[in-house]
């Protein structure tokens, strides 16, 4: 390999490792290699629905949101950075979490940035952009499967799959949409990228059948 092409996938290392932010907090109740049940605990998004196939979707949404955090908002203070985060520029800055969510909505893909667990609904600031909105998520049961790769469809559908037949077995049943979170930006090389699909699970009682 030339020195030239070594130093920049060192530097693409390096570059994720920095870039290590605030994730939604959760307690791993059942793991079982790349399956895990996870209880997550409340938090706040920022939303917004696009339309397009699922591949098309983030990238749509994801300038709308990224200019919300950046200072796309009523209130033009800044916040300072800390570590360990991503600096996004401009107007009040508010730090980047993961991960990024989508999952689909009428026909429409709900793509969401996690808000930083330092605000509330109330200190949150008003996006400019009227198709962005503010929810508070309650906490949940999240059945997870983590696999690296591109973004493309075919390894969002496998894995979606391999997810639900895995809750099957175990014992659980589904109560809601799958979430597509990603947790690496777009430079990230394909087979260090995080991705992962969760889906909201209640365990089955003697009563409940799948």
């Amino acid at each position: 390999m030339k020195l030239a092409g070594l130093v920049m996938i060192v530097m693409l290392l390096i570059g994720v490792q920095a870039m290590a932010i605030e994730e939604a907090p959760y307690k791993v109740a059942q793991e079982n290699g790349i399956f895990e049940v996870r209880d997550y605990e409340p938090h706040i998004l920022a939303e917004t629905l696009v339309d397009g196939s699922l591949e098309d979707a983030g990238s749509k949404a994801f300038r709308r949101l990224f200019n919300y955090i950046s200072g796309a908002n009523h209130s033009r203070s800044s916040i300072e950075m800390t570590a360990p985060v991503s600096q996004e520029p401009k107007g009040e800055k508010i730090t980047m979490t993961a991960p990024v969510s989508q999952q689909a909505s009428a026909g429409k893909w709900a793509v969401s940035f996690m808000m930083p667990a330092s605000y509330t609904l109330a200190t949150l600031p008003v996006p400019d952009d009227s198709s962005i909105t503010l929810r508070q998520v309650p906490a949940r049961r999240m059945a997870a499967v983590r696999y690296s790769g591109t973004w493309s469809e075919k390894n969002y559908l496998e894995n979606k799959e391999r997810l639900e037949n895995w809750i099957r077995e175990n014992g659980f049943v589904i109560r809601g949409e799958p979430v597509w979170a990603r947790y690496n930006p777009p430079f990230t090389l394909w087979f260090l990228r995080r991705n992962e699909i969760l889906i909201p699970v209640d365990s089955l009682t003697k009563d409940q059948t799948l």
